[in-house]
């Protein structure tokens, strides 16, 4: 008796559903202060990921934070894409202040063209704490 070819099914089902190949990723970038040498940083720096990825932004120390992506050259779309996909944000492009070690902040990677999207800490842009999201 051979056995049944449901799983077979099934995976090749999946593969044809546009998209579903490709795995979801989660991205952890700590945003890290570092007050007695005046290093502000995201960690990593630069991201890469793709559509549908979840970034997570967590506070080691050094708050407040928060993530602004610099509106300047980006389509109307993008714009728009990005402030979708910025939940609870302040205002335009921007998340909420992050205050306390182990704060959160998830954004979901809008379906936007490939390329850099330049992102900064709005309370440390004197200390340059800035990081890139590349979609590919």
């Amino acid at each position: 008796m051979k056995p049944p070819l449901i799983p077979a099914t099934i995976g090749l089902l999946l593969m044809s559903i546009p998209g579903a190949a490709a795995a979801q990723a989660t991205h952890l970038i700590k945003l890290q202060a570092d007050t007695a040498q005046g290093v502000y940083r995201f960690d990593p720096a630069v991201v890469v990921a793709h559509a549908r990825d979840v970034l997570v932004f967590k506070v080691v120390n050094g708050g407040p934070h928060n993530v602004t992506f610099e509106g300047a050259g980006l389509s109307p779309q993008a714009h728009a894409a990005l402030n979708a996909a910025l939940p609870l944000r302040s205002e335009d492009l921007t998340s909420p202040l992050l205050t306390e070690p182990g704060a959160v902040y998830k954004v979901v990677v809008p379906a936007i063209p490939p390329g850099s999207y330049p992102f900064f800490c709005l309370p440390h842009t004197a200390y340059d704490e800035r990081g890139e999201l590349r979609v590919k």
